[in-house]
């Protein structure tokens, strides 16, 4: 600990800024914070991250994303739109603050993950939550809880992440504290309690009440350095006591012997009322909550708030992984000693350094010139360079820790969800599951030029993005991008543009339909050929009925036994069967959530190929599909719109005409705020159509929901004149 006690009289006692190649090690897994901060839209959270690394020395002027001069937002497309597109990754170190207003010498080192807010860019958030310990979800004060904060709560609720809250905006017209906190009781958890109370309304705001020390915090300008601390406002001392009771009554439950002590009515002190709220927190069901102006001081109660009640990578519970060979479970803990296990969780095009691979370190330490070992492909790497990040900066480093962030330079046939570990102990970790992409467009390049680099392009997007999918029209010769969302692909097409210089016209967004079946039916599939040498002879019985779980997606099970058809043609049948399932049978469209058991078959000694066996497997599942009331299946949006009242009428039918489905009406101030499911089908175009009802006043958000079954109508007109089968009609 030497080298920490010099870098500590060579800086500021207020810095808590510290170079990160020289002081990485110091800092413990006790003492290491991996956090994402996730939002709504506009709810402030690129702000807000900006303030923290202004306060923790990373930075020393706070961007501000009205004037595309954030650290964080570093595509040139999201300084422009004032968007966050791609999660971004960035290191900080602070210091608690003390009773004095001083700082502690129990320097923690924060891991930053800044996430997108618009839904076309939910990916982002999927794939950082699966790797981080904590999170801090930011509301706007003015708007409350709103669909995008729904979604990320769900995520952060799937990878069971503690996360604490931050009303921002609370200092603008229309911000409360207090309707927000209700919103996020009635919407998201009852769970989720006050550890401090804002001083002033609106732009009086000018800071807090602490409930923990019972002392005030206040500040003359938001960006002042220190806070003023004093007792509390004698006209909010009956509110702070209330909101103080009630959040201790709540906490004391996750610790027996402070509970047993509150019971007896003795007076809980500072260190305990911590101690069982961080416990709380620990547990993913208590919600510690803050509020204030995101652009300033305020964000140094919130990193308090990160390092005293958000986990360590101690203070999370083992994680699950798998022997290939055995399928044996084995539970890790992160330490240094046992050997490397890493996620990879994102994939980037750099255009300094190329491809890199964003990872998680569990447990083990990994050096550059050492090999590592991709569980999925079974290929062996080395580890050519390593760094780590702060947002488009790229610092080299020699080796990475358990618990540590970093991106390994260069991978040859990484992806995001692989499991990288130490050659000498394959395991593999739970991958991360993706949303299917909702709409499609077609695509051409300009010139024979941009021809031969679209492919490329093309290609290098998908790695980095899962939700971004390629593929070819066989009928028209048309190559199709599909993504999340209208923006999703126009941010795609000028990535292509700008960093592969790639011109391209752009079809019109088509909706991405899906097709499954309603009912069973089994089916026989027998491909035989004989062309007067050796012949092809493939023959399989396959029983297909609508899965259970949508979870599992098609899922194909094998019940051959005896050998009716040998085990090197078990794969190329289900081979067949995928491809099948990829092409569909109504429309041309992939089919989903089905169970395909291949239970009995022949084969021939000489004749039977794997190539016969996939054909047979093909015709099969076609023909069992025809039999199983197929349909046809669209993506339907969950549709916020927040109108004024003069429009509310308007707004309504044209959703009902939309085939739309109202759920909830409520009110937000002044305002409307409808809910409906929607078809994406009849969404194109609606932020003109909006805008064109309401005088301009009104807006919206859409997110996708779920596949549901087309109306037959509208079906028969998707289908036109294809020649296919009908829609819930059994082949005959």
């Amino acid at each position: 600990m030497e080298q920490e006690t010099r870098a500590k009289k060579l800086l500021p006692h207020d810095s808590c800024f510290l170079t990160l190649t020289k002081m990485a090690r110091e800092y413990t897994l006790e003492k290491t914070r991996n956090i994402g901060i996730i939002a709504h839209i506009d709810a402030g959270k690129t702000t807000t991250t900006e303030s923290i690394l202004y306060f923790t020395g990373k930075i020393h002027k706070i961007g501000a994303v009205h004037e595309g001069n954030t650290a964080m937002d570093w595509m040139e497309q999201e300084r422009e739109r004032g968007i966050t597109i791609t999660a971004a990754a960035t290191t900080c170190f602070w210091s608690p603050t003390l009773k004095n207003g001083g700082k502690s010498d129990d320097t923690n080192r924060i891991n930053i993950i800044d996430t997108p807010g618009h839904v076309d860019f939910t990916v982002e958030v999927e794939r950082s939550l699966r790797v981080l310990d904590g999170a801090v979800v930011v509301f706007d004060g003015k708007m409350g809880v709103e669909p995008q904060s729904e979604t990320v709560w769900r995520q952060a609720d799937k990878y069971s992440v503690p996360r604490m809250c931050f009303i921002n905006k609370i200092n603008q017209t229309g911000g409360d504290f207090y309707k927000s906190l209700d919103a996020i009781h009635k919407r998201l958890s009852p769970n989720a309690f006050p550890i401090q109370l804002p001083i002033g309304f609106e732009k009086d705001i000018n800071g807090i009440v602490d409930l923990v020390k019972m002392k005030s915090y206040t500040y003359k300008e938001h960006k002042d350095k220190n806070f003023i601390e004093g007792e509390v406002p004698a006209d909010m001392l009956e509110k702070a006591k209330e909101y103080r009771h009630k959040l201790v009554e709540k906490v004391v439950e996750s610790d027996d012997a402070v509970m047993e002590k509150y019971l007896s009515g003795a007076e809980l002190s500072e260190t305990e009322i911590t101690t069982a709220i961080r416990k709380a927190t620990l547990t993913g069901k208590f919600y510690p909550v803050l509020g204030g102006d995101g652009r300033g001081l305020i964000v140094t109660s919130i990193l308090d708030a990160v390092v005293n009640y958000l986990p360590s990578p101690l203070d999370k519970p083992p994680i699950k992984s798998i022997v290939p060979k055995t399928g044996e479970e084995v539970m890790l803990t992160p330490n240094d000693t046992d050997k490397f296990v890493a996620l990879a969780f994102k994939i980037a095009t750099d255009p300094f350094v190329g491809k890199l691979a964003f990872f998680r370190v569990y447990t083990g330490v990994l050096q550059t010139g050492s090999y590592i070992l991709n569980t999925r492909s079974g290929n062996k790497e080395r580890v050519g360079r390593l760094v780590r990040l702060h947002a488009e900066s790229r610092e080299e480093v020699k080796e990475v820790h358990s618990g540590d962030i970093a991106a390994l330079v260069g991978p040859k046939d990484t992806f995001t969800g692989d499991t990288l570990c130490d050659v000498d102990r394959p395991l593999q970790l739970e991958s991360i599951k993706f949303p299917e992409p909702v709409i499609s467009v077609a695509i051409e390049p300009k010139t024979k030029a941009d021809q031969e680099k679209m492919g490329l392009a093309l290609q290098k997007l998908a790695e980095e993005d899962p939700t971004f999918r390629v593929s070819t029209d066989e009928e028209v010769q048309q190559t199709l991008i599909s993504g999340m969302g209208e923006l999703h692909l126009e941010i795609l097409v000028d990535r292509m543009k700008r960093e592969f210089k790639v011109e391209a016209n752009v079809g019109k967004p088509q909706v991405a339909y899906k097709e499954t079946i309603k009912g069973k039916a089994e089916a026989e599939g027998k491909y035989i050929r004989q062309t007067g040498g050796k012949g092809q002879y493939g023959h399989v019985y396959i029983r297909i009925e609508p899965q259970d779980d949508p979870e599992k997606g098609n899922e194909f099970i094998n019940e051959i036994v005896g050998g009716t058809i040998p085990k090197e043609f078990i794969k190329p049948v289900e081979k067949g069967i995928q491809e099948a399932q990829n092409r569909g049978v109504i429309a041309g469209f992939p089919i989903l959530n089905t169970k395909v058991t291949l239970y009995d078959g022949s084969f021939h000694e000489v004749d039977s190929s794997e190539i016969a066996f996939k054909i047979a497997g093909s015709m099969a599942f076609q023909d069992a599909v025809r039999k199983a009331l197929p349909v046809l299946l669209e993506p339907i949006m969950k549709v916020e719109v927040i109108t004024p009242e003069s429009a509310l009428g308007d707004v309504i039918g044209d959703l009902n005409a939309k085939r739309g489905k109202i759920s909830e009406m409520t009110e937000r101030g002044n305002l409307k705020v409808v809910d409906a499911e929607v078809p994406l089908a009849e969404m194109f175009g609606y932020a003109t159509q909006i805008r064109s009802m309401s005088q301009g006043q009104a807006s919206y958000s859409m997110e996708f929901l779920k596949y549901d079954e087309v109306p037959r109508n509208v079906a028969e007109k998707i289908i036109g004149e294809s020649g296919k089968i009908r829609v819930g009609q059994v082949g005959k």
